[in-house]
């Protein structure tokens, strides 16, 4: 899907490409935040990193092959004012087609075993379900 949107800085009219990275910092361009702006607050917190305002707007109107390393979405974050967990959900999306859920509140243990029945079969699934539902009422059963 392509659209055009204004860039707050040049006025010109550039494509949207479609990407979750790269629509994240375009909505925040729309917004008003100016790639200038966010190149001023894109400093990586756990170092020395800086993003530039050039590439910022690459990554809307010219996203490269590559997806930013983790530094560089860290800036992205502090860039636009937002958790790093964001973009990088944004960026797994965009690169890798990959959409992250996020389980809050819960420990590694329990996103590992989400992120395992996440890839499978609809019966292996209903097999885990059954088997989880046992143990919990054996568990309530005093078994």
């Amino acid at each position: 899907m392509t659209s055009a949107a204004t860039d707050r800085e040049t006025g010109t009219d550039e494509p949207n490409p479609s990407g979750a990275l790269s629509e994240l910092i375009r909505e925040a361009n729309v917004r008003g935040l100016s790639y200038r702006k966010m190149a001023a607050r894109a400093a990586d917190p756990d170092g020395e990193l800086k993003l530039t305002s050039a590439y910022l707007q690459r990554l809307v109107e010219n996203p490269p092959v590559k997806p930013p390393n983790p530094a560089q979405l860290r800036a992205i974050g502090a860039a636009l004012g937002v958790s790093d967990s964001i973009p990088k959900r944004a960026a797994a999306e965009q690169w890798l087609e990959y959409q992250a859920t996020e389980l809050a509140g819960y420990g590694d243990e329990v996103r590992i075993i989400v992120a395992h029945l996440a890839g499978m079969t609809d019966l292996d699934l209903k097999r885990w379900r059954a088997m989880i539902e046992a143990d919990e009422r054996a568990r309530r059963d005093g078994a």
